[in-house]
């Protein structure tokens, strides 16, 4: 870490009090005197005392100076460098959040899970290792919604990620919707680097876009569309008589293929977390992060340091000519013409 001065140039303002050494002064009448008898000692006294006090007050003065020039200078802590991975690419999540994702057949670890709940473990890790890649979040229902735009700030997307709930947004479906959305956010990006990873659990029951009109439209736009269908399709509930093996969910695998054939993307199948893992380090070798790296070093601004010093320096002075404060106590001599009458 080093300190530099981000305007150099304002230290030749140090010699400007000096030219107060060659400005005209004021001139000034005697003003009336009362005598006494001890006045030349007196006199004496107070010019001493007057001196060193006005001596102290110049020195901090001077000081006062100095340190308003240091921070009108505004002095920098530099920190060490940065590297950053940068890829300029823009991935765009969406993420299903309909009442079918609710649905607790997915497996962990021996532990039963919701679909969301398993999207959440596993797409937060690969948020995660994106680094360098611009990522987005829309979360789609009835309808769908931009939760977080195209940021480099990973852990706030994986955060809203994490409180996304079920029905949050409808209980049906709108997956040309959440292609659309997708498309808007992403055109004004760099042609090459537009993708949306598409992840849902059914077939397209709500919205004003049909999903694969809206995949005729990314195609045109450039966006690469990755959709991966969640749910293992059956899971096991408790009965009077036993478990029982229920059919979950009604995906629509035919329109999810054709989405992503029609974009120049793949469609991947997940039935437990194991195989959605499978799936995202997939799409990591599919779309790699770029090795290309930019750098920057963190600056923290000093100059309040050298301002505040001064500040209360000139509230001494200040208060030292408000109530004379004296430098070393003083003792009037006394002639002796005046002690002996």
């Amino acid at each position: 870490m080093t300190i530099e001065f981000a305007w150099p140039w304002l230290f030749a303002a140090l010699p400007l009090p000096l030219l107060a050494l060659w400005l005209p002064r004021a001139a000034s009448t005697t003003p009336a005197t009362l005598r006494f008898p001890f006045f030349n000692a007196l006199q004496a006294s107070l010019q001493n005392d007057s001196g060193q006090r006005s001596r102290l007050r110049l020195s901090l003065a001077v000081l006062v100076w100095l340190l308003l020039v240091l921070a009108a200078a505004r002095p920098q802590l530099i920190g060490r460098t940065v590297h950053l991975p940068v890829s300029g690419r823009s991935l765009m999540l969406a993420v299903d959040i309909s009442g079918s994702m609710q649905a607790e057949d997915m497996q962990i670890n021996g532990r039963q899970l919701s679909r969301l709940t398993a999207v959440k473990l596993v797409a937060g890790e690969f948020i995660k290792k994106r680094k360098g890649d611009r990522l987005g979040l829309i979360l789609f229902g009835d309808q769908a919604y931009l939760q977080a735009p195209l940021t480099f700030d990973r852990s706030t997307v994986r955060t809203l990620l994490d409180e996304a709930q079920i029905g949050l947004a409808g209980q049906q479906t709108a997956i040309g919707d959440a292609i659309g959305l997708a498309i808007k956010r992403l055109r004004k990006e760099p042609a090459r680097n537009r993708i949306l990873i598409l992840l849902t659990d059914g077939t397209n029951t709500a919205g004003n876009v049909d999903p694969l009109k809206a995949a005729d439209l990314a195609a045109s736009e450039g966006v690469r569309i990755y959709t991966i269908g969640i749910g293992s399709g059956s899971m096991q509930v408790q009965t009077p008589f036993g478990l029982r093996q229920v059919m979950t969910g009604d995906l629509d695998e035919a329109s999810l293929k054709a989405i992503a054939s029609k974009t120049h993307g793949r469609y991947f199948r997940a039935r437990d977390t194991a195989q959605l893992t499978k799936i995202y380090a997939l799409l990591d070798r599919i779309e790699p992060v770029s090795k290309d790296e930019q750098t920057w070093r963190p600056v923290d601004e000093l100059y309040f340091w050298p301002l505040g010093a001064a500040l209360l320096l000139t509230m001494l002075i200040a208060l030292s000519a408000a109530y004379g404060w004296r430098v070393t106590p003083r003792v009037i001599p006394v002639s002796a013409e005046v002690r002996h009458g």
